[in-house]
């Protein structure tokens, strides 16, 4: 019996009976031929492992490529892991609707601790499979790690649930598709490893090995507790310093706006089918077969060369909007920025710290106030708290865990550009940022 589990035959069965499930359970937006086309790339891949071994080449190369694209995918992660841990909770979200399990909303509330252990385990694997550490258990845990953010990417793409995956964050935003090739690219890297596997040995002594991982190991861990702790230190968002709001809001002249075409899903009623339908061809009559089951958006063409932020604006309290006044302000203006209220850092002591940096920036008539998209009484009930004099005007949430990296936040503005920002931990001095900043 061992002898047959461990056979060439044995192996081919379960393979096959692999694919063929695959093949039967993967839903209509995936084409038929090309996931045949893929099913079969992988199942020569994994019947063919003795004849691949013949060709180291192919190891060295997928290991090259594998190991460098973990480390590089985990380190721009791992630059911005709050960022990343909004896609996480984003995509817990999405399941949480989707399947009414309530341990995702458990998931969602530790979006940022394993998006940091997301963040290190590709660095350190990466590492791990680079230096030939613990060859078996790199290679399995590579291969668990991208069968499981293949399934994200493929759901994100058929049912349209997330707009990009976050894979890289904001250095490369990929669309679900193009993310969901990527990840079968490294699928079909990760089976080549496995057929040569032999030749995936350390390259150095053990007491090298062993000192790489662990400084691996270190870094993968220190680095996005950093980045966490103060701000992304590569910002590559639309609100970095240097950044001018007014010119990423402006619209190129090689601009086309997306093409969305509206249609509507539809049931059958007797097999339970789900079928796409348009305006010109959806069976709104025919009650007798089909029924109504959502409506759906399909983007036709996607938007060329769109403006860096589209959803920018701001409200006064009164529900005014000053977006215009505030971006053409000609001075030096300080953006107080808390995305939601109830989730600010509760810290007197930053609070009246922020509040003697107000009174002082009053003093040279220096514009202050704060972002939040918290609602009038939770408003009311912060200042009251913190005796916060500042006044407060209200933008997208989404759009504020843009701009800054930290709840609260500070950013320094002038004429629409970004001068500097800091994370509430380090929270600037007055004189000093007048001193360097305000000249």
């Amino acid at each position: 019996m061992k002898n047959f589990l461990s056979s060439k035959l044995f192996r081919f069965i379960w393979s096959a009976a692999l694919a063929a499930l695959l093949f039967v359970t993967c839903p209509p937006c995936f084409s038929s031929t090309t996931l045949a086309i893929v099913l079969g790339i992988l199942l020569v891949l994994v019947n063919g492992a003795d004849l691949i071994a013949k060709a180291p080449i192919l190891t060295h190369v997928s290991r090259i490529l594998v190991g460098c694209l973990f480390i590089f995918s985990g380190f721009i992660k791992a630059n911005d892991p709050l960022g990343f841990s909004y896609k996480l909770k984003e995509y817990f979200e999405v399941f949480q609707n989707d399947t009414g399990m309530a341990f995702f909303e458990y998931f969602a509330h530790m979006a940022l601790p394993l998006a940091i252990l997301v963040c290190a385990s590709e660095i350190v694997l990466g590492v791990m499979l680079l230096i030939g550490f613990r060859r078996d258990l790199t290679l399995w845990l590579l291969f668990a790690q991208i069968a499981f953010f293949t399934f994200l990417t493929f759901y994100s793409a058929c049912y349209n649930k997330v707009t990009h995956c976050g894979c890289f964050g904001d250095f490369l935003q990929l669309k679900p598709w193009e993310s969901f090739w990527k990840d079968i690219a490294l699928m079909i890297l990760i089976t080549l490893l496995f057929s040569g596997r032999k030749h995936i040995n350390p390259l150095f002594s053990p007491f090298v090995v062993s000192s790489l991982f662990t400084l691996g190991l270190i870094f993968s861990l220190a680095f996005p507790m950093y980045a966490y702790r103060n701000l992304p230190p590569l910002d590559f968002r639309a609100y970095a310093p240097g950044m001018n709001i007014k010119e990423n809001m402006k619209f190129p002249s090689t601009y086309s706006p997306a093409v969305i075409e509206t249609g509507f899903i539809y049931e059958n009623i007797k097999s339970g089918e789900k079928k796409h339908f348009d305006l010109k061809n959806y069976p709104w009559q025919d009650t007798l077969n089909w029924r109504w089951f959502a409506t759906d958006n399909v983007v036709v063409k996607e938007a060329v060369d769109a403006p860096k932020i589209t959803d920018f604006a701001v409200n006064s309290s009164e529900g005014v909007s000053i977006t215009d006044s505030i971006l053409n302000e000609k001075n030096y203006s300080f953006w107080l920025v808390v995305h939601a209220l109830p989730e600010t850092d509760d810290d007197a002591k930053l609070m009246a710290q922020i509040n003697d940096f107000y009174k002082l920036a009053a003093q040279d008539t220096v514009h202050f106030f704060a972002l939040t998209s918290s609602g009038a009484s939770e408003i009311d009930a912060f200042k009251h708290k913190y005796n916060a004099l500042y006044d407060f005007a209200t933008a997208d949430d989404i759009v504020l865990k843009t701009m800054i990296r930290s709840n609260p936040g500070l950013m320094l503005m002038k004429n629409g550009t970004v001068i500097a920002n800091w994370h509430h931990t380090n929270f600037p001095i007055y004189s000093v940022v007048k001193q360097t900043l305000m000249k």
